[in-house]
């Protein structure tokens, strides 16, 4: 981590924990008091001069308008007094990879009309599927507003970026992340104070939707597209590169290191090559590996001898659309990402095309509502065909490279219970399986013990929560009821402990002591979706079995 790096966490993490003192017993209250307070702490604007800079660059900012929107009067000012360059990209977008990153002169903030929380540290823009369970927290914390705002700047990026983006920063123009929109688009349409009226309500609905069906399409295209399953998979149009949110090589090389280290745990990621290739070689590692002479990070990108394939850059840029950075289930590093129809992906296609249905129908849109329920009947008998695991009895990630099932426990089995993509008979099995997840902090993401973030023992929010609701949804309202109270302790230890609230927890321990070996070793102190996600499990401990 660079010192800016750390300078910047620690002064979040005493900004965060002079909120709170520490070492206090957990209690409920505080915590949900800690939340309350946090939202205003999250919250950013294009007027906001410290939301224009990015801490991932430490660049001079830079603010885009998209070509085809009238620049807003108020920038003007905000140009003056804050001292960012404002340009306008280059050509309007239809669609993800319209523009390629890399051939932006400067990287920057992507314009955004309305306000939005970020999820914590030293993140400034507003991302894809975080944003979603921090929605849902909006919601229960009575902050309709600031949650609409929320949609409507994701709607906002479909029309003039393309889609939901990963994050609205320039680099992120070649990919999105975990589809969320329709439900984001419902959890405001299904709280009654998120509009005035029902003819509100359905005259927005009426915008939204076209929107939702444009995002919808870009998980249809064909670089999506999972073989011939009918399944959708993770994909950046950045192409065979580093992601250009990436400073230095740092990372890179501890990939190379660790597949040197575990040789019979390569895929075929590595590359022999020289640190410093002539103009023969470095015009075969166009193709081989990634371009040298165009990307420092990627002439960086070499130990002992040897650099990462092209195709390890193609599934490193799919992992991070996946918003699962980093895990091992698709590959070490994820680096094979590009090659596996999800689970996660396809169960939340699944609730999309559902949604879909049910605003067709509401908006009188007959055919629409009947080719929405076709789609998602098809992606639903697809799930089942390559993704549900009899032997397992439960749902696994599916290889369509080489034609065979992941044998990868992970806890994105239980996102078809959420979509509502399971039977009864193969619910009944996925509550079997708690045991392969459950500790005493709740749902670990997975029983591989990997050294990264998002493998064993480390839990997340919103995999917790999708797994907490979707059993919950099936009936299995103990066990729901058992991890929101295993989950929600975890936060309230360790708020008490430190006076900050965390992106992710070791489950094991159930507190915030997590020490990552491979990959990214911060724990971001804030956090949107830790927020939200609380929110939501401590709601639903309120409620009696049935009230919903």
């Amino acid at each position: 981590m660079k010192p800016r790096f750390r300078i910047i966490l620690l002064l979040v993490a005493c900004a965060f924990a002079a909120a709170l003192p520490a070492r206090q017993a957990p209690d409920a209250q505080q915590t949900q008091a800690y939340i309350h307070r946090a939202w205003a702490t999250l919250t950013r604007s294009m007027d906001d001069c410290s939301a224009l800079g990015d801490p991932k660059l430490g660049a001079p900012p830079v603010l885009y308008l998209p070509a085809n929107l009238p620049p807003p009067p108020e920038l003007a000012a905000v140009k003056r007094r804050c001292k960012v360059d404002v340009q306008v990209l280059p050509r309007a977008i239809g669609q993800l990879g319209d523009i390629a990153p890399s051939a932006l002169a400067r990287q920057g903030l992507l314009y955004l009309p309305h306000p939005y929380v970020v999820p914590g540290g030293f993140f400034n823009e507003m991302y894809g599927w975080d944003s979603y369970f921090i929605v849902l927290g909006l919601v229960a914390d009575h902050r309709e507003a600031l949650a609409r705002d929320m949609v409507e700047n994701a709607l906002f990026e479909v029309q003039y970026y393309g889609a939901v983006l990963n994050a609205n920063r320039s680099y992120y123009l070649s990919r999105s992340q975990p589809p969320l929109l329709s439900s984001m688009v419902r959890a405001v349409l299904d709280d009654p104070d998120s509009f005035g009226s029902k003819a509100a309500a359905h005259a927005w609905l009426e915008r939204a939707y076209p929107l939702a069906v444009r995002d919808h399409a870009t998980w249809t295209r064909k670089e999506h597209r999972a073989g011939t399953t009918g399944l959708a998979r993770y994909y950046d149009y950045g192409g065979a590169a580093p992601v250009l949110e990436m400073r230095d090589s740092r990372y890179l090389r501890g990939v190379i290191d660790w597949l040197l280290a575990h040789p019979s745990q390569d895929p075929g990621y590595l590359v022999k090559a020289a640190e410093h290739p002539d103009a023969a070689e470095a015009a075969r590692l166009k193709t081989a590996s990634c371009d040298v002479e165009a990307s420092k990070v990627c002439a960086g990108a070499w130990s002992q001898g040897y650099r990462l394939s092209a195709d390890y850059y193609l599934g490193d840029r799919a992992m991070r659309e996946s918003g699962f950075d980093t895990t091992f289930r698709m590959g070490p590093f994820g680096g094979s990402t590009h090659h596996y129809a999800p689970v996660d992906l396809n169960s939340l296609l699944y609730r999309y095309e559902r949604d879909l249905h049910d605003f067709a129908a509401q908006l009188g849109h007959t055919a629409d509502a009947a080719r929405w329920a076709e789609v998602a009947a098809a992606r639903r008998a697809a799930i089942d065909t390559y993704l549900w695991r009899a032997d397992q009895g439960m749902y696994m990630d599916y290889d369509f490279v080489r034609g065979k099932p992941s044998d990868y426990h992970f806890v994105s089995t239980y996102y078809p219970l959420w979509a509502g993509a399971a039977s009864p008979a193969q619910a009944a099995s996925l509550r079997g399986k708690l045991a392969l997840f459950e500790r005493k902090g709740g749902l670990q993401t997975s029983d591989h013990a990997s050294g990264a973030q998002w493998d064993a023992p480390f839990g997340w929010a919103p995999t917790n929560w999708l797994a907490v609701a979707g059993l919950d949804a099936y009936g299995f309202h103990d066990d729901a009821r058992r991890i929101a109270r295993e989950f929600t302790a975890t936060i309230e230890r360790s708020l008490a402990a430190d006076g900050t609230i965390r992106e992710k927890y070791n489950m094991a321990s159930g507190n915030a002591e997590v020490k990552i070996s491979a990959g990214y070793t911060a724990n971001v102190i804030g956090f949107g979706w830790s927020n939200g996600v609380y929110l939501k499990l401590q709601a639903l401990l309120r409620e009696r079995p049935g009230d919903r």
